[in-house]
């Protein structure tokens, strides 16, 4: 009989869920303390929410380690990061729904003013004026992977048009080359892409130029993947409005300009941060560890340029 495989594992509910799996001996560590002596034989660590220098560099003490299991989807900060031969494997499918649900939170905010509506209750003002809504609106959902596809599911009921863009054209997405196209034609432009070299900076002047006078930019990505100064430029003409869960530089200091921004909703990355997000994000793990111990290659392994 094989021995269990060991995997280090931050959080105490989390090793209760990953116990269930045949063959894992899930050990408890504190990503503030010095790692456990079971770190001398483990094969899996499951890294923290949060990839802090000591989280990334904590993969150099641990002699035998095979495999890093994310509990996010998004990846960027470990590649290039972790010693020869260990695989990387995220948490992509534990957070769409969560992310998807965000997106249309504040499509409906901003279409209906509910950030100005708040604003006047704190002002004691009754603001009575007549506002936008979603019904009808054409929405461009660039990212085409789960919280892509899910965003598109949850905006079926208001009577949308929706488009997608993926990093290439297949049945019902567009293409990347297609981008400069289609961004005029819609009212908001919904971003989920992971931060990739392709990506960085992506979303630029000439980017923004493209979106039609009074459009609306959604950045439920990662802050990166928008040229803040960009951005900040097109809020301050008044041309187009934007809603951001994400930020560059994140978290935003205290007195930077996107505070002020005018058209602009800020969120302070809260897309995923709900009730069920490390129940959700166990069970992904779950599922990509019982592949590892069956010798199987994770279902979420991120290869080549992710």
């Amino acid at each position: 009989m094989r021995s269990p495989v060991t995997v280090l594992v931050p959080h105490a509910p989390g090793a209760e869920i990953l116990s269930e799996v045949d063959g894992l001996e899930p050990v408890v560590y504190d990503p503030e303390k010095p790692l456990p002596d079971e770190a001398g034989r483990a094969r899996v660590l499951v890294a923290p929410f949060l990839a802090t220098s000591e989280a990334v560099a904590m993969t150099e003490r641990i002699p035998h380690l095979e495999l890093v299991q994310l509990l996010t989807a998004g990846a960027e900060a470990r590649i290039g990061r972790l010693p020869d031969g260990v695989a990387l494997s995220d948490g992509r499918g534990a957070h769409g729904g969560a992310t998807a649900e965000w997106v249309v939170s504040v499509l409906l905010a901003v279409y209906r003013h509910l950030d100005r509506f708040v604003r006047a209750q704190d002002r004691g003002e009754w603001d009575y004026h007549q506002t936008e809504e979603l019904a009808g609106k054409k929405i461009l959902i660039v990212g085409a992977g789960d919280v892509g596809q899910k965003t598109r599911a949850r905006l079926e009921p208001f009577e949308v048009e929706t488009a997608m863009v993926g990093r290439t054209a297949r049945d019902g997405v567009h293409g990347w080359d297609e981008l400069p196209a289609l961004l005029p034609r819609y009212d908001a432009t919904v971003l989920i892409v992971p931060l990739t070299d392709e990506t960085r900076g992506m979303v630029e002047a000439d980017f923004l130029a493209a979106m039609p006078d009074g459009a609306l930019l959604v950045n439920g990505a990662r802050g990166p993947v928008v040229d803040t100064d960009a951005l900040l430029a097109e809020l301050t003409s008044g041309r187009i409005r934007a809603a951001v869960d994400v930020t560059d530089p994140e978290p935003l200091p205290p007195g930077h300009p996107l505070w002020s921004a005018p058209g602009l909703l800020l969120t302070p990355h809260v897309g995923g941060t709900v009730p069920m997000a490390m129940r959700r994000a166990y069970g992904v793990a779950a599922e990509q560890l019982a592949a590892f111990v069956r010798g199987e290659e994770p279902p979420n392994l991120v290869t080549g340029a992710y």
